[in-house]
């Protein structure tokens, strides 16, 4: 069964947008190319890729009011959570191909933009106990499982510091920028 969170913030003092999208199908989790299908495939990039990006699109004129005098920014930051298995130059464990391209797809789609006031970033929360690592966890090394207070506390220092030269960047849970 496909596991699946997705939750949108806007704040009033701050005007941000966080997207917090996953799916991650357990039952055709591809770990060789042999397994991989279609229909997962498709289901992972509308999920993962175009469902966040279409809400930006939407939400795009709201967003620009970043600048406006009665927020504590001049800029809206926009943040996308990603995940380190979807960057193209730091995949070196292979497998998970749906949901690995289709965060790929969304780090791809996530654009820095120059005219508006707008900081847009891809954050990676580290692996979190949730039900979506839940089956991995006993892979995971010791002190590298984080709840889910600890990690919303980082990914919200990064958004809460970023600049205007962090624009179409993607962060980890502990500030180190992820490559493409």
């Amino acid at each position: 069964m496909p596991l699946a969170f997705f939750q949108f913030l806007l704040s009033c003092n701050q005007v941000q947008l966080l997207s917090i999208a996953g799916l991650l199908d357990y039952n055709t989790t591809e770990t060789t190319l042999s397994r991989v299908e279609k229909s997962s495939l498709l289901l992972a990039y509308e999920f993962n890729a175009v469902g966040p990006v279409l809400v930006i699109k939407h939400m795009w004129l709201l967003l620009k009011v970043g600048g406006h005098s009665r927020t504590e920014r001049d800029v809206t930051v926009v943040a996308n959570l990603s995940t380190r298995v979807g960057s193209i130059g730091d995949n070196c464990l292979g497998g998970w191909h749906s949901y690995r391209s289709s965060k790929a797809a969304l780090n791809q789609l996530e654009f820095a933009r120059k005219k508006d006031p707008i900081i847009c970033n891809l954050l990676h929360p580290g692996t979190v106990d949730t039900d979506l690592s839940r089956p991995f966890q006993r892979n995971v090394p010791e002190g590298k499982l984080f709840t889910k207070e600890f990690s919303v506390l980082k990914l919200l220092g990064i958004i809460n510091t970023a600049k205007s030269h962090d624009n179409g960047k993607s962060f980890a849970w502990d500030g180190q920028e992820i490559p493409w």
